[in-house]
């Protein structure tokens, strides 16, 4: 799981990069990536980093990593996904609403 988690994220911002917008989620964004993983999820770093989380919970062998997990993405969708999403809506319109229709969210 650790492995396919960090080939996700290595592909997401490879892809991010070559799209020509920026990877770090707190500068602005120049352009809808829909290429790449981005063809299958709207967020594929942020599935990359749950899958590598749960890969090293699994690798410790301990239980309360998966209790923590539910937490952790209520936070990331409420706080981050929703307000990236709006942002996203805002600032490239109708373009990014064709790309929310075809491409799911997660998976």
């Amino acid at each position: 799981m650790i492995a396919l988690g960090v080939g996700i994220a290595i592909w997401g911002r490879r892809t991010m990069v070559a799209a020509g917008t920026n990877v770090n989620p707190s500068r602005p964004a120049m352009t809808i990536v829909s290429s790449g993983p981005f063809r299958f999820s709207r967020n594929p770093l942020y599935l990359s980093l749950t899958t590598i989380y749960m890969g090293l919970t699994l690798a410790v062998n301990t239980w309360w990593g998966v209790v923590v997990l539910i937490p952790l993405l209520l936070v990331m969708h409420l706080g981050v996904v929703l307000r990236e999403e709006r942002y996203l809506e805002q600032r490239f319109g109708e373009q990014y609403q064709q790309y929310r229709s075809r491409v799911r969210r997660y998976l």
